[in-house]
């Protein structure tokens, strides 16, 4: 029984997973045909992760995706709140420290996905 309700777990946590990395495939491409260049996907240092840095020019942008499969839970966007924003700014900063080239201009955008639907919050932070 046990290993029954692990399994479940497992395939829980995959799907999840597959959810997230299809829905940064698709910002990514969005961000592609927008005329950005995808810099890093799925950055990490010890501090945390950032899903997506895009460069247009002299722009850096850093990009929090979140994907859902409903709104059972509310808005994918409405889960980045004000501790995920300062989270995702230290990590840019942590980004930008160690980037080879200095950054001209820097923006905070947020990608949500629901379903089919692929909303970019701009300068969202």
């Amino acid at each position: 029984m046990a290993s029954t309700a692990r399994a479940g777990a497992q395939e829980r946590v995959a799907a999840r997973r597959a959810l997230g990395v299809a829905g940064e495939d698709r910002a990514a491409a969005w961000y592609t045909a927008q005329g950005y260049e995808v810099v890093a996907r799925n950055w990490r240092c010890r501090d945390g992760e950032l899903d997506l840095i895009v460069r247009r020019g002299r722009l850096h942008v850093f990009c929090e995706v979140k994907s859902r499969s409903s709104a059972a839970f509310g808005s994918p966007l409405e889960a980045v709140d004000r501790d995920k924003r300062r989270r995702i700014r230290h990590l840019a900063a942590c980004w930008l420290e160690a980037a080879p080239q200095p950054a001209g201009e820097i923006r905070f955008d947020v990608v949500g996905i629901l379903g089919e639907e692929l909303e970019v919050v701009q300068a969202a932070f």
